[in-house]
This record gives structure tokens, sequence and C-alpha cells, in this order.
């Protein structure tokens, strides 16, 4: 089939969008492939068409286990076979995945990067007929990247084993230098990048200052109709802000990690069907959720890079029509920025002592650990050595990165059963309790591929259709799992520590330069950027936000802020606007000014002489060196 075709029958749409058939067209063709597309661009069809026009099985790599389970459910509902490994599963349940993906004609594997380097992994890899290596959220590879992972550096040795396959990676988010470090890191026989455009016409980027956040925010949700996302930093000002809604009119409902997946999807169900407006969530929220027509986004607090910020604002407006992205600012907004710097990277030693701590948590030896996965409770674990969550989370995310441990976030992780008896020896066992007859029968009848691979399944629907408690259900499970008829794994929510190699003495723990140092200061790099774009009067949002990530664009958005306020108050003609900027050229061409010598000399209103700077020097026609403009060289 062709791959239009393909498009038609398994997703229903006549036509690609934007650059996804130039990339398809490129990795079909064997070549190594970077894709860079904003959220909402589609960019899984530009992996799984190709891998569906060949024989064979695509690996995909990416971070993101909720968004992993979504499109392996997704796929599925298509009647397209795929399975996903990820931190949390038991290597009996790994091993049936991999030999499914050898024998049983799957045709995605999801899997997270830490899985990559498991001698399980690359034993079972090497009887694989694989037709493509995805790399999702691709910027990960990058020591450059705002959310580096380091288990992303497998994937070059993946292609040791593999070094015929082709690599697509794809991301919505890196800057210029984060591009050349992908391909480099990945092994790219050539450069080869396909961009698609990050301005969003329908998009008005807006920042409001403000001290009474939460009544300008009643003010925007009762001028502008719609469905909404508030973002905001923690999981308690989510529960206020949400309550405040309530009591305001609004039907508003709060989602973070924290919630019980039940919960969770019920009210990203509610969100989605328009039964609730406005959802009040954390980061958490997000990946996977294709809501083409959220009216407004706003952002209570401010995001700690302009890639975060990008892409939790970019979820507004995905069906085309006018959308609105808002910041609410204050004043304390920069200092509360300025402070998560230490949060972030903890003093060397403060991180050498959680790491001492982490070996009492778990009583380890010296020399003992590597390989060892073990259940985290960092409440429990901060409140027994006395250590603040956030610096003692943000310590073990960085010796995850210095090579120590693996610190997995916290997860949830459904029910899930695999059959251990084959059908027809059940089919001849006898039970004598009514009630397991009936929930066995149950279960066969609800679910599919139960005896071939770990099957998710819901008490909580089990217990509606059989009339039994859950209790009775989970109680009559483990019952059956430990006649090892089946094997029953509750549902479990639980970060977990894995160690990836040995425990060492706490004066020999090292954490490079690279890990943090030079990770610090590209962090403090990126929340000077976004305070910068908060705090800006004079540039158009949208062009401050494309610059950023090297997208030249010769035109202010004319609907930001701060482009509606320089229509506002000037009357100025374009053609007036463009002889200033043509008589600003020629003054600093005689020799370089100042801002203030610039308004002196030009002979236009202060703010249109500030505007024009400010145009020119995004336009990277002028530079601002010790605060001198000069004609760029």
């Amino acid at each position: 089939m062709s791959y239009q075709e393909i498009l038609k029958q398994y997703w229903g749409y006549d036509n690609f969008r934007g650059i996804q058939e130039e990339i398809i067209q490129s990795i079909g063709s064997g070549k190594d492939t970077l894709g860079l597309m904003p959220t909402g661009g589609g960019k899984s069809i530009t992996f799984q068409i190709p891998a569906l026009a060949q024989e064979g099985l695509c690996i995909v790599v990416t971070p993101l286990i909720a968004l992993m389970k979504d499109q392996v459910r997704n796929l599925r509902e298509r009647g397209i076979k795929a399975i996903a490994i990820y931190s949390g599963m038991s290597r009996q349940e790994i091993l049936i995945a991999l030999e499914n993906c050898i024998f049983g004609n799957f045709k995605f594997l999801y899997i997270s990067p830490e899985r990559l380097d498991t001698e399980i992994f690359i034993t079972k890899l090497r009887s694989m007929k694989v037709n493509l290596i995805t790399i999702d959220e691709s910027h990960c590879i990058s020591q450059w990247g705002y959310d580096f992972r380091p288990a992303y550096l497998n994937i070059s040795e993946i292609r040791k084993h593999l070094p015929d396959i082709p690599v697509l990676a794809l991301t919505a988010t890196a800057t210029p230098e984060v591009v050349i470090d992908i391909q480099k890191r990945l092994d790219f026989a050539q450069e080869n990048v396909f961009r698609m455009s990050f301005e969003r016409k329908n998009l008005a980027y807006i920042v409001r200052p403000t001290d009474n956040k939460l009544a300008e925010m009643t003010h925007i949700l009762q001028r502008i109709d719609g469905s909404t996302i508030v973002y905001v930093r923690s999981r308690k000002r989510a529960k206020e802000i949400t309550e405040h809604l309530n009591n305001e009119g609004f039907t508003a409902n709060f989602y973070h990690a924290g919630l019980d997946n039940a919960v969770k999807d019920l009210r990203q169900k509610q969100w989605q069907q328009d039964e609730c407006r406005v959802m009040v969530a954390t980061n958490a929220f997000g990946m996977g959720i294709d809501k083409p027509d959220v009216r407004v986004v706003i952002h209570i607090d401010l995001p700690d890079s302009p890639e975060a910020y990008f892409q939790e604002a970019g979820r507004a407006g995905r069906d085309g029509n006018k959308a609105y992205a808002v910041i609410l600012y204050s004043k304390a907004d920069k200092v509360t920025l300025h402070k998560r710097i230490p949060d972030t990277f903890p003093d060397k030693e403060y991180i050498k002592k959680v790491y001492e701590h982490l070996q009492y948590y778990y009583q380890m030896a010296m020399g003992d650990g590597l390989g060892c996965v073990k259940v985290f409770n960092l409440e429990e674990f901060c409140r027994t050595f006395k250590h603040f969550p956030v610096q003692a989370h943000n310590a073990l995310k960085l010796l995850t990165q210095a090579g120590y441990i693996e610190y997995t976030d916290e997860q949830d992780n459904a029910s899930r059963i695999l059959f251990l008896l084959r059908r027809d020896e059940l089919y001849r066992l006898r039970e004598e309790n009514k009630e397991t007859e009936m929930l066995l029968q149950l279960v066969l009848r609800s679910y599919t591929g139960l005896f071939t691979e770990y099957t998710y399944i819901s008490e909580g629907a089990l217990s509606i259709r059989s009339g039994l408690t859950r209790q009775q259900i989970y109680n009559t499970l483990m019952t059956l799992s430990k006649r090892r008829i089946i094997d029953y794994i509750p549902q479990r929510k639980t970060p977990y520590i894995i160690y990836t190699r040995e425990r060492v003495e706490q004066e020999r723990l090292h954490i490079p330069k690279m890990v943090y140092e030079e990770r610090k200061e590209r962090y403090e790099t990126r929340i000077e950027a976004m305070i910068e774009y908060a705090t800006s009067e004079n540039a158009c949002r949208s062009r401050m936000l494309l610059h950023y990530f090297g997208e030249k664009n010769e035109h202010d958005c004319g609907q930001c802020d701060v482009c509606i306020e320089r229509k506002r108050n000037s009357s100025i003609e374009v053609s007036d606007f463009e002889s200033v900027k043509q008589r600003i050229v020629e003054l600093i061409k005689e020799q370089p000014l100042t801002a203030t010598h610039v308004v002196q000399r030009v002979g236009a209103p202060k703010e249109i002489a500030i505007a024009v700077l400010q145009q020119l020097t995004n336009e990277e026609e002028l530079t601002l060196k010790d605060g001198f403009y000069h004609l760029h060289t």
C-alpha cells in the first residue's frame, strides 16, 4: 500500500499535514532524519506510516510513559499490534513482551531509554526484524537541551547492533545548537533536518502584569469563552485555584501526577467532553492530550524555560481558530524563578549526602547494588533523614544524570494479568466457587491477548459488570495468582530507584562538570530568557519565541499584547516606521550609539525608536554590546 492509502485506511485522513509527507518520504528512503514539529503538529504519523508500509518492527524510544501507554492503546484500537516496555515492569513481563516482538508479528515496540542497555533487551534485539528506530523527545539526548536524559546516549550503542536501520528523531522544542547536537549524538550519516514553522498565526501571546492573579484570571475567563487550561507549579496550588474558580461559578477541576489513574481518566474525559470548562493542572497534564478547541492557556506561575512554555502554550487553538496563551506576571515571579536555581542544582556536598543517606535507607553494603531495583518513597526518605523534598528530588535527578542510579518519577501502573494455563487447560478446569468461575469468564470476555501478553485490566470496571466489590475481585485474582492459573500484578503507584552501578564511597562520588556546572549555567540562561520574555515591553512576543528557536521571522504577529499596545499608542504609518528604521541604520553606520542617543537623534517618538531598535536587533541587523548598538557584521 502507498503511504496515502495507509493514512486513509488507519486514520481516515485524505491528506498529510505540514511537513509530514516530506519526513515520511525521507525516512522511507532510508535516510536518517530529524523532524522539528511544534506541539500538535502530528509527529506520531511520521513514523507510524513508514513503519506500517514495510515488514518488520519499529522501535520507538520515548521517556513519557503516559504518552507511551496512550499511543499503544490508540494503535491497538486501530487494529495495529503494539507493545510497551518501561521502568517498573517485572522481568517476566519484559521477557514476554520481547518474545512477542520476535514471534508475534508486532509492528511497534515503545521502550523507555533506560531499558535500552539491559542485557535482556540487547540479547532479544538480535532476533528482531527492525525496520525503523524512532526517537521521540529527541532533545533529551543533548546536554544542551532543557531536559537532558543520560539514558538517551545508549541509542547510539543500539545503532551498532542495527547499522543499516534508519533513525527518525522528533522534537517540538530545539534551539539551533540542540538541532546540531541531536544529529551528532545519533550518528547521522549526514545532516538532514525538516523544519515546520513554529509560528502559530491564530495564537495570541499575552503577558498581563498583575498583583492579583486570581482576579485577572477570573476577568479573562469572563471575557473569553471556551475550554481552558490553567497551568500551576504545585499540586496544592492546583487544588486551591480550582476551589476559587468553582466558587466564582466556573466548572473547574484539577489534575496532577498524584491522583489515582481512574480519577485522572475521569477528569480528563469530563474536560475533553466539555462537561468541565477549566482544567487547573501541573505540567503532568498535556502529553497525549489532543483537544483541538482549547481557547485559552493561562500560566499563573512562570515556567522556567521558553521550551516548557512553548509546549504548554501550544496546546491552545490546535483547531486553527483564534486562541490565547496568557502569562499572569508579577514582580515576585522573578524572585521565585531565581530561587529555583539552588533548588534545582543543590550543592555538590548536599548531593553526596543524599547519596550516602540512600545507602542507609536501603542498608546497601559497599560494592553492592548494581542492577538492584528498589521501591522508593520520597516523603518517607525525607522524613527519615530530614531533607526538603524539592532539593532531595533534584539531587536524585543529578545522581541519575551522573550515572550512579536511575530515579524514576512516580508512575501509575494499572493492574495487569497474564493467563499461565493454556485456553484448553483452563476450560478443563472446574471451579467449585461460582464467583471465581463467573469472574474468570468475565475477564476472558472483556479482554484480549490474555494468553500471550500482560493485559491491563480495571477492577472497577469488572466490579460494575460482575456485581462483586473491588475487594472481592482483588482477593479472587490474588488466589488465582497463587494457584498459578494467572499472574496478577495489582495496581501500584510508586517511584523506583534502580542502581546502575555498585555503591561507591562518598568521597569517590564524582558529579561531572557537564552534568552540574554546565547544565546549571544553561538552566540560568533559560530562566533569564523566560524573564526577558515576560518583562519585555517592546518586542513582539511571537518573534521573541521564534527567534529563541532559531527561526528568522520578518514580521510582527500584530496580535500579542506588545503589538496591540504599539498600534494603540502610535499613529505613525508603516511607511514612516520603515523610514525610522532606515534613519537609525544610517546613524549607527557613522558610529555605535546607545539607545538614549538614538532616541535623541532619530527625530521620532521614543516608543517608536525603541520598538525599531528591538526589531533591528531581533532581525540581527544590529547587535548590542556594552550598551552600544553596532551594525551586525
